[in-house]
């Protein structure tokens, strides 16, 4: 692995380990390495968007930035903001020699904006190591900027036959406890996580992080119902309330299948995590109900399988939604 590519890999981690908390800004993670080649500064989006990746690793390396070589996981940000200063003014105020950029912000306000004006300070700007790597860290930022709304991952834990319950509605557990960690993972990284009514009054779930050392990182809760509000729960009243979550980047579906239905109909759904156990239910709940399909044709191309991986003796296959663009 070259050096550029190391030191991108240690801006993805960072970035990757904000997602989930700095909505309603992207998660962007920042390597300064000075010119003897060791790292000086680390940053990674704080919680709620501020401070950004560049300041708080600039503020590490504070002189030894000077010289250097940046890599942002992001472009730069070039407009100004109540918040704080814009990153790319930083950035050209402490005079690193270099700077490698996974992405191009597709913002308006900085789209290359910020690119620009640190090339016409002088300092070399490289743009697409890691590209892909760096969109799917951002998927949630991306998707909301996109289309105006947070990305959506619905969670299914399946049998071999596809059935989520018994039919007494017993589902504790269908899978095991790795594949249950993973889960709690997929909630450390997301803004809020929904359950329908239906499991809210089944279950009682906490719904919050229960690894060690991320405790802390719970997402906000949100039930989708039409009765009446409940303590510590926002509350959906439809799925496309979706599009007035404007604080959310990540927004994880748990459960139960008349709410999966409900997303899966209106077309809302961007991710699907099936969690599936080595068992037969046979006789049981199904996952899903009727999506607005009438056609076997029209199921065809609209998902597209992207990873899986064991979880113990469970298997977690990953799948995304085919859009156009």
């Amino acid at each position: 692995m070259s050096a550029d590519k190391r030191f991108m890999a240690e801006a993805l981690a960072l970035a990757e380990a904000a997602r989930g908390q700095s909505a309603p800004n992207p998660n962007v993670g920042c390597v300064i390495v000075s010119t003897n080649g060791r790292i000086v500064g680390r940053g990674s989006t704080a919680s709620g968007g501020r401070p950004h990746a560049e300041a708080i690793a600039l503020q590490q390396a504070g002189k030894k930035a000077a010289g250097s070589t940046v890599y942002v996981t992001l472009e730069p940000c070039a407009h100004q903001s109540p918040r704080g200063p814009a990153c790319a003014e930083l950035l050209r105020a402490a005079k690193p020699e270099r700077i490698v950029i996974a992405l191009k912000d597709p913002d308006p306000r900085t789209s290359g904006k910020g690119i620009k004006r640190l090339r016409a300070a002088g300092i070399e700007v490289q743009l697409g190591l890691d590209r892909d790597a760096a969109r799917r860290s951002l998927a949630g930022w991306l998707t909301r900027s996109k289309l105006g709304r947070p990305r959506v991952t619905l969670k299914l834990a399946l049998s071999i036959d596809g059935k989520i319950a018994l039919p007494s509605g017993e589902s504790k557990w269908i899978t095991g406890e790795d594949a249950r960690r993973h889960v709690h993972l997929e909630r450390a990284h997301s803004d809020m996580i929904l359950v329908g009514r239906g499991t809210y009054l089944a279950d009682q779930p906490r719904l919050d992080v229960r690894l060690p050392g991320l405790e802390e990182r719970s997402p906000r809760r949100a039930l989708l119902t039409h009765g009446e509000a409940v303590d510590g729960w926002e509350i959906l009243t439809d799925p496309q309330d979706v599009y007035r979550l404007h604080d959310v980047n990540e927004l994880l579906v748990e459960g139960g299948s008349a709410t999966a239905t409900a997303f899966l109909a209106e077309d809302l759904v961007d991710r699907i995590l099936i969690y599936r156990a080595p068992i037969i239910v046979g006789e049981g709940k199904s996952s899903f109900g009727y999506v607005g399909l009438d056609a076997i044709g029209d199921a065809h191309g609209r998902w597209r399988f992207v990873d899986d991986h064991h979880l113990g003796v469970d298997r977690l296959e990953v799948y995304e939604r085919v859009r156009e663009g």
